[in-house]
Formats: structure tokens, sequence, C-alpha cells
């Protein structure tokens, strides 16, 4: 009901009278899924599913080669797009339904433990490559220090990881994320239930194609994303506010979310504590959850994280870079906010030709 009138002020004053400013045009890749983007930018794609051992079934999206005739635009890499469980992209499981709690039963340490390694597997196997590169952000940093420190076999597959805004610890977080670490865990599963945390849903299509996309209230909404990530005005561009909103977020669940409060708590890098020395005793064979060592992983990483980050906070990242064995480089871009490794103007230039450099240098 409240969508609906929404919808319907916006449509009427923003349309009919122009209070919010000019419509801007629409950019078609916002209700586009993963291939038809790739494919709109003239580029080969494939798409695969991927079974984990514990029978979550993830989208999996392939670029095997650049575009023809572009030898000087494309750096010919076989680049391959993976997929955590519970997003748009991978929300089936073989044995349980996404409408029932025990498909939402996790957090970033299953995907840790089967995801990635599946993927990873998958990956190999299909290529016949016996290492490849991993480019991680933010959680998919998270995934690759547990899964290269935990399972030395998946470790021997990375050539190299790079890691954009690295997260581990986040007792320095600054996000207003960290107050939900002060919500109890049982009044949490009141306000947010226990299943998907963050769908995606028509709302945030329309804020991307009918709000944030006028002149006047673009502004707005790019402050209102700083306040979870970190400012960085001039680095956004709002023309593509309905694509990032088109897609994002993408959904998680409510026990991911829980994990990383209890992390914000402790201070610790550690797995799920499901709540009781018994529960943890049957997942863990000890009473408490157990710390991740970091510095366990011996694969060769490059780290680059922003200045200006609030949730992968710059006291966050000091403390992890110590604890990694074979740190090949680590750049501090001070403007960068959390997700400007994804999206700013600038992050070719400050971020992706680097990458590409020491890849060609491997």
């Amino acid at each position: 009901m409240w969508l609906l009138l929404i919808t319907s002020v916006i449509s009427t004053l923003g349309g009919a009278h122009g209070l919010f400013g000019k419509l801007g045009p629409k950019n078609p890749e916002a209700t586009m899924n993963i291939s038809q983007m790739i494919t709109y930018w003239g580029y080969p794609s494939e798409e695969y599913e991927v079974i984990t051992e514990d029978g979550y079934i993830l989208g999996v999206y392939r670029i095997p080669y650049g575009k023809h005739n572009s030898e000087n635009i494309d750096a010919g890499y076989d680049v391959w797009l993976g997929n955590s469980r519970g997003n748009t992209w991978s929300r089936k499981n073989i044995y349980y339904s996404p409408d029932s709690v025990e498909f939402w039963a996790f957090s970033f340490d299953e995907m840790a433990k089967y995801d990635l390694p599946a993927t990873i597997d998958f990956i190999v196997q299909k290529t016949g490559q016996e290492k490849i590169h991993y480019v991680g952000h933010s959680q998919g940093t998270t995934i690759g220090f547990i899964a290269f420190s935990t399972n030395p076999a998946l470790a021997k597959k990375i050539k190299t990881f790079y890691a954009l805004a690295p997260v581990a610890t986040v007792k320095y977080t600054q996000s207003p994320f960290k107050k939900i670490s002060l919500i109890p865990k049982f009044l949490f599963k009141v306000i947010f239930g226990n299943k998907m945390f963050m769908p995606h849903n028509y709302l945030d299509q329309f804020l991307g194609t009918e709000v944030c996309s006028r002149e006047l209230l673009n502004r707005l909404c790019s402050n209102a994303l700083f306040v979870f990530c970190g400012f960085d005005q001039k680095n956004l561009n709002v023309s593509r506010f309905d694509v990032y909103l088109g897609h994002n977020p993408a959904g998680t669940s409510t026990q991911d979310l829980l994990h990383w409060a209890q992390l914000s708590r402790s201070g610790k890098f550690q797995a799920f504590d499901w709540g009781s020395p018994f529960q943890n005793m049957l997942h863990y064979n000890q009473r408490t959850p157990p710390d991740y060592n970091v510095s366990a992983m011996t694969v060769p990483i490059a780290v680059w994280n922003g200045g200006n980050d609030i949730l992968a906070d710059p006291q966050d990242v000091a403390m992890l870079l110590p604890k990694l064995p074979n740190l090949l480089y680590h750049k501090e871009i001070l403007p960068y906010n959390h997700l400007d490794f994804i999206w700013a103007m600038d992050a070719p230039q400050e971020v992706y030709n680097e990458i590409l450099s020491m890849m060609a240098e491997d």
C-alpha cells in the first residue's frame, strides 16, 4: 500500500510537474540478467550450474574470451563470475526449498567451506588449468581467507589472490550495520525473520528507475548509499543508479548478518557461534567457535583498501596485513569507500590496470 502511494506521488510530482527534476535516460541493463548484460556489451557468454557438496545450486557465468577484433581493448583472459548461496542467481537447493528455514541456515562459513571450493573445482576441471587467479571484493575476500587457510588442496589451485576492500575482523567498522550487533539475537530474528535478509525486490527497482535517476534526487540517493559504505561523491556515476539498484542488494541469509554481528562484538575472525556450548560441540567439537588463522594462508596476495571505507575500516585492514605471510602488494586509496572498488569511475586506473599488470607478470 505504501509503495503504491509513494509510486503515485513520485510519478505525479516528478513526472507531471518536474518537482524532482527530469528523469534521466534509463539503462537497459537495469532489468537484464547476468548473461544478458555480458551479451549487451558485445562479449560471449556461458552459463553453468554448480552443485555444492551440501546441495546448493550456484549460478556461475563465464566470459571465455574478448570481443572479436579488439586486441587493443581486451586483455584476453577467460573470466568466470561466481555467486554465493542465497543471492539472486543462486537460490536453489536439491534438498530444500528457498521458502524453508533449512535453506537459509548458512553464513559465510558455508560459502567458504562449500561454495568456493565447488566453484573453483568446476572451473579448473572445465578449463584444464592447474591454477587460476582469484579476485574477491568484501565478503568475497572473507570466504577466500577462510577457504585458502583451511583447505590446502584448494589453495594450491590459486595463483594469486587479489583482495579488494578485504574484510576479516570488523572491530573498527563505523557503518550503521554495526548497530545490528547491539540487537539481541532473538529480537533480531523477530524483526528480520530467520530466512532471507535484504532480498532484492520491486522497491529497489523502483528506486533506481523512478527516484534516484532524477536530477534533484540522485544526490540524496548517493548520500543514503554513502552512509553505509563511506563517502566519495566525485567517483560515483549517478547516471547508472538504475543499474546498481536494479541488481543490489542481491540478498543473503539472516544467519549471515548474525555472523557479522558476532564478529563486530567479539573483534575476532571466527566461525559462527551456534548459540550454546552444546551446539558448538556438535559443529566444531569444542564449546566455542574456532578462530580463523589467516596466517595459515600461503597463497600470494595483493591488497587494495579504501581510506574512506567504513565497512572494511583501515584499522581492521592494518591488523590484517601483518598476518599475511605472502603479501605481494598493498595499496590504500585514500578517497575510496567500500563500493568504489566495483563502480568508481577511476577504478580501472586505480585498481584494475594494476591487477592486469600483476597477472601478466605471473
